[in-house]
């Protein structure tokens, strides 16, 4: 028997969740268990905890869409018992049982092996966060972005893909500009290598120009709706902006002009189904792009039975930084 976070939901529709042991006939069919050894908490795992989001298709169900640990058992020949391992998206934590467990069971297929330079305490304190920003930011440098071009804006900058993106970015040489709607977190982005700091009121509004003053060489966007929409006419002339979230809503209440008349790009960024090819090229650049000094900044540990808290507090938009979640505690 070993422990889970279990999410059970009453004949009246409410969910629960609670610390409860469970055997590895309980898991999900896979080719491959994991020991696990961490996990994270993302704005998707708050909402598999408490309310489902539509998220979840059964109950019980163990949340935790990333986890990092050790195969113990493979019937695949890519991995083997000792094998470090790391996991983010696929829908595991939705659609299958995921990380919030002390042994999980998945597809080979969803797996990465740990890159060299990263311990599994670390890859969770990447995690999806960490993962979407280098996937960000390397599709930036790949449409033409370099440190030379000019100020780099990453919106959300406090939260989970913000905060990682910003330390990447200012490792990599560029000049960061922070948006945040909470003024507490100026030191600690500065920390992280931000070189000043965005009011999110100054960005927020939507104007009815179309085009402003060229000043972003590219920008790592996770709010979309109308800041989205204000920064794509404040790119400079062939910038791009990759985006990664919607924590400022759905709707993008923009105009064709900047793509027309700017050649501006709008880059989508989907970390779920990402090939494997490129997992392991962002899973790379993790390990030598990202400071770790600075991603220990952004630490917050936790445990199994802190996650029912946790969840509630990331969909309040309450949790800075990165949450590293030790299932063996």
């Amino acid at each position: 028997m070993f422990k889970a976070l279990v999410v059970e939901k009453d004949d009246e529709g409410k969910t629960s969740a609670s610390v409860k042991d469970i055997g590895l006939d309980d898991l999900p069919e896979g080719e491959v268990t994991v020991a696990v050894e961490y996990s994270t908490v993302n704005y998707k795992d708050g909402l598999c905890i408490g309310p489902g989001g539509g998220l979840v298709r059964s109950y019980p169900h163990v949340p935790g869409i990333d986890f990092a640990g050790t195969v113990e058992e493979s019937s695949d020949d890519r991995y083997k018992a000792g094998d470090k391992v790391v996991l983010t998206g696929w829908r595991v934590g939705e659609a299958h049982w995921g990380g919030y467990a002390q042994k999980a069971r998945v597809k080979a297929d969803w797996l990465v092996p740990l890159p060299d330079g990263l311990d599994t305490r670390q890859a969770m304190a990447v995690g999806t966060a960490g993962f979407t920003a280098m996937l960000a930011v390397m599709a930036l440098e790949d449409h033409g972005l370099s440190p030379d071009k000019g100020e780099v804006l990453v919106t959300g900058a406090a939260g989970g893909v913000g905060s990682v993106a910003t330390a990447i970015l200012a490792n990599l040489g560029y000049e960061v500009a922070g948006v945040t709607g909470r003024p507490e977190t100026e030191s600690y982005l500065k920390d992280l290598g931000a070189a000043r700091i965005v009011a999110r009121e100054e960005i927020n509004e939507t104007v009815k120009r179309p085009l402003e003053t060229e000043t972003w060489a590219g920008c790592v966007d996770a709010v979309g709706g109308s800041m989205l929409a204000r920064v794509l006419g404040q790119l400079k002339y062939g910038a791009s902006v990759s985006a990664v979230g919607l924590a400022g809503g759905a709707g993008l209440p923009a105009t064709v002009v900047p793509f027309l008349l700017r050649g501006v790009n709008l880059l989508g960024i989907d970390s779920v189904m990402q090939p494997y090819d490129n997992r392991v090229r962002a899973w790379k650049r993790i390990a030598s792009d990202l400071p770790m000094d600075k991603l220990e900044a952004m630490v917050q540990p936790a445990t199994l039975a802190d996650l029912p808290q946790l969840g509630a507090d990331i969909l309040k938009g309450q949790v800075k930084g990165r949450v590293v979640v030790d299932v063996n505690v």
